[in-house]
């Protein structure tokens, strides 16, 4: 079943401010626990697990997140008045 326009933005929101710190911090903490076990990685190596980790995050919710800044496309709008006063 497919998400409502107005769900899709509740729930994208919901990640972002929830998921998004929480996997931060999981993120950093793995980082942190294989310097600590394996020694630190050179600095090109450490910033390429950082991206690649600031990538995948996203990729699971690439499909909630794709249209949610737009206007909700099943709201019909009406066109035929311009912007300003009506007379």
């Amino acid at each position: 079943m497919a998400l409502s326009h107005a769900a899709r933005k509740r729930l994208s929101l919901l990640i972002l401010v929830i998921g998004m710190p929480l996997y931060v911090v999981v993120a950093v903490s793995v980082v942190n626990w294989a310097d600590a076990r394996w020694g630190r990685l050179p600095f090109l190596a450490e910033m390429a697990v950082y991206i690649v980790l600031g990538l995948l995050w996203a990729l699971p919710f690439r499909s909630l997140f794709r249209g949610v800044g737009q206007a909700d496309p099943n709201v019909e709008t009406d066109q035929a008045e311009g912007p300003g006063p009506s007379a």
